[in-house]
């Protein structure tokens, strides 16, 4: 059992990829006791598998009537159910909402999905780059007369489904506390990465915003926010959106003429963005480091993965640490009383089936009933 704030609270989580996994290691990095129910005979557990780590695999045979009934004896001990299947498969395999919540009133039960569960597109597949493109968001990113550029999948998956998704179940956990009732809570990329999008969608109403993208201040279309390529090849990055800011900008980089008071005239952005970049090109990144980093410019050099392990802040704070030889995220947010650590790496698919069983109360003659009905 972890030791950070969720410490004590138990979690059945239903194997999926991506964003499931992420959501479910926020819970166990914050001490969640997580017990993953993985599919008998399926593989996994890689050490580079970061977001499966710092919970129990349990494998079972969920075609089996006798491995039902013992995920309905884990949740009849758990707080939180996760799972991320289509609409209807939970369902199907007598594991629904209606069958928990009688076995366990006060169950949370977590669902992410990339359309939700309501709706025409609800049992269509989909990834994270289809799920933002109906939000506004993809359309939003990219240069000028260029195509939209994919964000990796940080707005659909990670942004927009599991970080509300934990946000959901931890929200339903607080009001089942008082209530003693559980209740689901339906976890959509689409609508979490529209939720996202809130300060854009009031730009657009107001007339901030403008289309095509890459013409506004947030999407590149600025001079001072975005980012410059320098002499030796490198990025920086600027976002020296106030005018206090602005002006470190324009004393450090020795734009000091008047044509530069035009901060926000929007028709001389273009023209400003090919001069500031001349202006960037003249020195490598570390001088641009040394002459801006840590200044109030909102400054940053642009690093790869492997340079920000090693960069002096990350470091400072231990913001990445290494196990089993992986360097990967430390634990966030972080807790001044009821620290958080890292339960450890990601387990191999049936690696703790016997012993988290009985960790959550399964008797020695229950597991060997199991092992008989070849259920795990």
């Amino acid at each position: 059992m972890g030791s950070g704030p969720l410490s004590g609270i138990k979690v059945v989580e239903f194997a999926g990829i991506g964003p499931g996994p992420f959501c479910a290691m926020l819970l166990s990095d914050m001490g969640a006791d997580i017990i993953r129910i993985d599919r008998k005979g399926g593989r996994g557990g890689s050490k580079y598998d970061i977001g499966s780590r710092g919970r129990r695999s349990v494998a079972l045979d969920l075609k089996k009537p006798e491995s039902v009934e013992a995920c309905l004896k884990l949740i009849e001990n758990a707080d939180i159910l996760q799972e991320g299947f289509r609409p209807g498969v939970m369902e199907r395999l007598g594991l629904g909402p209606d069958v928990c919540l009688k076995r366990n009133p006060k169950l949370v039960y977590g669902r992410m999905t990339g359309w939700g569960q309501t709706g025409p597109l609800a049992n269509a597949a989909g990834h994270d780059i289809n799920y933002i493109s109906l939000t506004g968001a993809l359309h939003a990113i990219g240069r000028p007369g260029e195509k939209p550029v994919p964000p990796l999948n940080l707005v659909g998956d990670f942004g927009g489904g599991a970080l509300y998704l934990a946000m959901g179940m931890l929200a339903a956990l607080v009001e089942a506390q008082r209530s003693g009732k559980g209740q689901v809570v339906d976890a959509a990329m689409t609508d979490g990465a529209t939720s996202l999008m809130a300060m854009f969608y009031g730009f657009t109403a107001s007339g901030m915003w403008q289309e095509p993208h890459g013409t506004n201040m947030l999407d590149g279309g600025a001079h001072f926010y975005d980012t410059y390529e320098t002499k030796d090849g490198k990025w920086i990055s600027i976002g020296s959106i106030e005018p206090q800011f602005y002006a470190i900008l324009r004393e450090k980089a020795g734009l000091t003429d008047a044509y530069w008071d035009a901060q926000m005239d929007r028709g001389q952005w273009p023209e400003m963005k090919k001069k500031i970049e001349a202006v960037f090109k003249t020195k490598t990144r570390d001088e641009w480091c040394s002459i801006m980093e840590g200044t109030d410019i909102c400054f940053a050099p642009v690093l790869s993965i492997s340079e920000a392990i090693d960069h002096p802040h990350n470091k400072a704070r231990q913001t990445i640490v290494e196990i089993d030889g992986v360097a990967q995220p430390n634990i966030a947010p972080r807790f001044s009383r009821t620290e958080s650590k890292i339960q450890g790496p990601a387990p191999t698919v049936g690696e703790h089936t016997e012993s988290a069983l009985k960790d959550w109360g399964f008797s020695a003659g229950d597991i060997e009933g199991l092992k008989k009905a070849e259920a795990i």
